[in-house]
């Protein structure tokens, strides 16, 4: 599960960010902090999982 929680993490944030875009398209800024923070979580499971 631990290998997996980034990846959930990137989904949800991902989920998060194209609801509340489609939303509430007047907040663009901080949602799209939401996409940043979601690949990044993408980025880090990807390298603890070549890492291991």
């Amino acid at each position: 599960m631990r290998d997996f929680f980034f990846l959930i993490l990137a989904a949800f944030l991902f989920v998060i960010w194209i609801v509340s875009w489609l939303a509430f398209h007047v907040a663009g800024g901080l949602i799209h902090l939401l996409l940043v923070i979601a690949v990044i979580s993408l980025v880090i499971h990807f390298f603890r999982k070549a890492s291991a």
